[in-house]
């Protein structure tokens, strides 16, 4: 701010003035005679009235001065602080223009960032339909093999199962031939077959003499009547499956008679033959 005393008018040619007027005016007062006219009076007034005024204008031209200096330096400032609102506005133009910019980087990452998502999201569908139409070919393929394979079990199965048919009727005829040794090796051979069979979960089971008569587990021949109540098994035809513990085939039984007390002897012959007879009747699952 501009020095306050450099506005500063000097006072002393005011003052000197005002003493020049007053002793003016005592001089008219002290050498006019008396009574004193009407022209000293105006005189002495005048002189008066000037050295009052000669004394107020220096003062008031300081307050002026003064005044005029506050109205500058505040001027000054006004425009300096224009110019720093200036300064200001052009640097909110300039972060106005960058926000705009980094808005449009905003929208256009945006915008990648929306096909980018909607390419990741096709991409995601087509793999998903993909995986679906591989997962359903795989199922495809996987049934028709478990669907092989079944059929596969069921064939080795009724092989098998006509295998032990076969061995079965041989330890028959081999047990009513009368000759201990022979039915000893063929029992001996049936049973290593049998336990060869159980590791895959085939197990042949015979119905014992005597036995009630089960429909679930018994089964007669084709064309027999139905067994009554508390029917007793005389012997069994041909044995019956379980596989993995489930029911393969019941075993083949013949019902005693309740009013025989003998039985028919039949050579060793004729027996395996009806005993065939019997089992080509019955044909496995």
């Amino acid at each position: 701010m501009t020095d306050m005393t450099n506005w500063k008018i000097p006072k002393w040619p005011f003052l000197l003035g005002d003493a020049t007027l007053l002793a003016a005016s005592s001089f008219f007062i002290k050498y006019s005679p008396h009574p004193i006219g009407r022209w000293e009076i105006g005189a002495v007034s005048v002189c008066v009235a000037l050295g009052a005024v000669l004394g107020c204008v220096p003062f008031i031209l300081d307050y002026r001065a003064v005044v005029k200096a506050i109205e500058a330096a505040a001027l000054g400032s006004i425009t300096e602080k224009v110019q720093n609102l200036e300064k200001l506005a052009v640097q909110i133009s300039s972060a106005t223009n960058e926000w705009t910019n980094a808005q449009m980087q905003a929208e256009k990452t945006s915008s990648g960032a929306r096909e980018i998502s909607e390419k990741m999201a096709f991409e995601v569908r087509e793999f998903t339909e993909f995986m679906k139409k591989l997962n359903d070919s795989e199922k495809s393929a996987l049934r028709l093999e478990v669907e092989k394979m079944r059929r596969g079990e069921a064939e080795w199965l009724q092989v098998l199962v006509r295998i032990f048919d076969h061995v079965f009727l041989l330890h028959a005829a081999a047990a009513r031939s009368g000759q201990p040794k022979v039915a000893g090796q063929i029992a001996n051979f049936e049973n290593a077959c049998r336990d060869a069979a159980r590791r895959i979960g085939l197990t042949p089971f015979a119905a014992a003499p005597d036995e009630k008569f089960n429909a679930e587990r018994h089964q007669l021949l084709d064309g027999e009547p139905k067994p009554s109540d508390g029917a007793l098994i005389a012997e069994t035809i041909g044995a019956g499956y379980t596989f993995q513990g489930k029911l393969l085939r019941p075993a083949l039984v013949r019902l005693r008679e309740k009013n025989s007390t003998s039985e028919k002897i039949e050579s060793p012959g004729q027996a395996e033959e009806k005993s065939a007879v019997e089992l080509s009747l019955q044909s496995p699952d």
